[in-house]
């Protein structure tokens, strides 16, 4: 179970720097646009289109990183008053949901990508390999989701780490 965890870790590390890669060209692409609109009144022609799609890349392979460093927004003024093994009791039934909705984005992410034949307006870019990144990276979401449910599991059957 060791290795698994550790290669489903690294696995969403990497997909996250690799969405990290995006973010300094798309802030350069705004800047660039913002100023080219500004000073010379002509934007640069697609940067909208570029910063979607630069954007979608770094969210969609940053959300798995996120869940396994317990980044996500999470509410616990009522969970913290309650004993270890009820928190990962709440715990659970907040994974399992969350791996139920993850699943079903990964699903029709996939579905959707499989199906699309559009491409941009302006730029001509084929939308399906951004539409599959929805798969792609819910799907690493889903796994960092699924070694919490058995971590949460555990600690609910008293068996700790």
């Amino acid at each position: 179970m060791r290795r698994v965890s550790s290669a489903i870790h690294t696995c969403s590390y990497f997909m996250c720097f690799v969405g990290m890669l995006f973010a300094i060209p798309l802030m350069l692409l705004t800047v660039a646009d913002v100023l080219g609109r500004a000073f010379l009144d002509k934007p640069i022609p697609g940067s909208f289109e570029l910063s979607e799609y630069m954007l979608s890349v770094l969210i969609l392979f940053g959300a798995a990183y996120t869940q396994q460093v317990k980044g996500h927004v999470g509410v616990t003024y009522l969970t913290s008053k309650l004993s270890p093994r009820g928190q990962a009791m709440c715990s659970l039934i907040t994974t399992g949901a969350s791996l139920f909705i993850v699943s079903i984005l990964v699903w029709q992410g996939y579905v959707d990508a499989v199906q699309e034949r559009a491409v941009s307006d302006q730029l001509r870019i084929p939308q399906w390999p951004f539409k599959m990144l929805v798969a792609i990276g819910g799907g690493l979401l889903w796994l960092e989701l699924a070694l919490d449910f058995v971590e949460s599991a555990r600690e609910a059957l008293g068996k700790g780490k």
